[in-house]
């Protein structure tokens, strides 16, 4: 199993990226795939989330301006961050599900499998 985001940058506040996640070894027919991201001296926050059976979930700071999505021929979830705040500055990780589940919430501990992160830094 392999997860590879890539995709971060430095963008200017009220600008937009968009991040990749490339993945081998399992399919999103039976995992859900996540975005977590890390501030430094902060705790990894859930950003969103693509389920089994493809159901998205957005945290409550990125909602309406972030979209997720998935293209499965080319194994790879993307992550459209729009309208993006100085506050969005951290390291931004995808990760595999620990279970399979249509309904699973979308907190780091229900994730394992993490990729290696990519730094997003937005400037004010």
């Amino acid at each position: 199993v392999q997860l590879q985001a890539s995709g971060g940058g430095l963008v200017q506040a009220g600008g937009s990226l968009r991040l990749s996640c490339a993945y081998s070894g399992f399919t999103l027919d039976y995992h859900s795939i996540g975005w977590f991201r890390q501030a430094p001296g902060k705790e990894r926050e859930g950003v969103s989330c693509i389920r089994r059976g493809g159901g998205t979930v957005y945290g409550d700071s990125v909602k309406g301006r972030f979209t997720i999505s998935r293209d499965n021929a080319k194994n790879t979830v993307y992550l459209q961050m729009d309208s993006l705040k100085p506050e969005g500055t951290a390291i931004y990780y995808c990760a595999r599900s620990r279970f399979s589940s249509y309904y699973l919430t979308c907190t780091a501990s229900n994730f394992a499998d993490w990729g290696q992160g990519t730094q997003v830094t937005v400037s004010s």
